[in-house]
């Protein structure tokens, strides 16, 4: 299935309210099945990714697929390594690539008893829980966040608690900073010296809670608006102080000529020109924005230099190969080195004039990524759009609401 995503004029006008943030809803429901006392989530994403975590922890079943859902396979490793369930925990074709090797000797070393079912360091994995005491352990926080909070949160369970000493360059660690607010959001206090974080023997004491609105989720419309000739809508359910390190994204686009007022309500994005000669950024901390910013700053006609991407080569896909085929396709030959630096100079080569299609590669950010660049005037042909439903899945609703036009093919 293809969607062809056109739009009539390059005004952008609405109000909608943007999907709830999965990163929050899935460390809840963590801490939910993890906590001694009862407390209600609301507004509780409707993602593909926490719908199949749900469901893991409320199944009771012997072999739980979460697919494509890497926060799931990495956060249920830890939850299942120190719990009463004997499990065997797999995936996708593509979650069998993506390793997982590091946290689970992290596990091991805290005495988990976890065996790989077929490649050394990768899903599936046979999960023989049982209640861990914990310790001091070290792991790299060079390859991903999700392993460091996936420890964090189950560590108050622990009989002698966690000493988590974090080796290398940490990635992504607004998405650690978010996980230790939001456990110390349900009762219980994580110490954090430099490079070393201490969690005690604690109880969950949370109340019940309200799910703030998606920071990443609202980039498209940041896109959307930097793309435009004129801008003016109001997105709900966003908070200034969020818990999301993606909230940087208003300052981003900030640079990008979109101007942001915060409300009552969430959020007015207004166009407002003034761009600069060339974006440089080290999306270390941010790696999930890398697409939409890359793709605005392409359409834009500008130069870019992107440092801390290393982490986009293990995601749902190759995100870095991904970005590079796309981008081509209206021209922009973007380059990559090793250390993580991702670059565009400003020129395109001669393209077709044949139709758009973009591959999505079975990952929701490309296809979100690109949907938004019709409003520069020709329609594009997005492959595989149902992918969305991993992270936003009324996307599709919500960019009609702006104005978009949407057609199955």
């Amino acid at each position: 299935m293809q969607y062809k995503v056109s739009k009539n004029n390059r005004r952008l006008r609405g109000e909608l309210k943007v999907a709830s943030s999965k990163s929050i809803s899935n460390r809840l429901l963590i801490i939910q099945a993890l906590s001694k006392t009862s407390f209600q989530l609301y507004n509780l994403s409707e993602s593909e990714d926490t719908r199949v975590l749900q469901q893991a922890l409320e199944s009771g079943q012997s072999v739980v697929d979460i697919g494509h859902a890497g926060t799931a396979m990495r956060f249920l490793t830890a939850y299942f390594a120190n719990s009463d369930r004997d499990v065997v925990l797999t995936g996708s074709e593509r979650m069998k690539q993506r390793p997982i090797g590091n946290l689970v000797k992290a596990l091991q070393d805290l005495g988990a008893d976890i065996k790989y079912l077929e490649r050394e360091g990768y899903p599936p994995l046979y999960i023989h829980g049982k209640p861990l005491e914990g310790g001091k352990v070290k792991i790299d926080g060079s390859i991903s966040s999700q392993f460091i909070s996936a420890l964090l949160m189950v560590a108050p369970t622990f009989s002698k608690g966690l000493e988590l000493e974090l080796e290398n360059q940490v990635i992504s660690s607004d998405y650690i900073q978010m996980t230790i607010k939001i456990m110390e959001q349900a009762g219980v206090k994580v110490e954090k010296n430099d490079r070393l974080l201490k969690v005690a023997p604690q109880l969950y004491r949370a109340s019940d809670m309200y799910v703030e609105g998606d920071w990443s989720g609202v980039s498209y419309w940041y896109e959307a608006a930097a793309l435009s000739d004129d801008a003016e809508l109001q997105v709900l359910t966003l908070q200034q102080n969020s818990v999301q390190g993606d909230a940087r994204c208003a300052d981003f686009f900030a640079h990008l000529g979109i101007e942001t007022t915060y409300t009552d309500e969430g959020i007015i994005i207004r166009k407002k020109g003034n761009l600069p000669k060339r974006f440089d950024y080290n999306f270390i901390n941010n790696p999930d924005l890398v697409q939409t910013v890359a793709v605005t700053c392409v359409m834009l006609g500008l130069p870019f230099r992107f440092q801390g991407t290393q982490s986009l080569k293990i995601k749902e896909t190759d995100r870095i190969l991904a970005l590079q085929n796309e981008l081509k396709k209206f021209g922009a030959i973007l380059s990559y080195s090793d250390d993580g630096t991702l670059e565009w100079d400003g020129s395109l080569k001669q393209i077709s004039n044949e139709p758009i299609v973009i591959s999505t590669y079975n990952d929701h950010r490309m296809a979100m990524a690109f949907a938004p660049v019709a409003i520069k005037g020709s329609p594009i042909w997005i492959d595989n759009p149902k992918v969305v439903v991993k992270s936003y899945p009324n996307f599709w609703n919500d960019i009609q609401i702006l104005g978009y036009n949407i057609e199955e093919i």
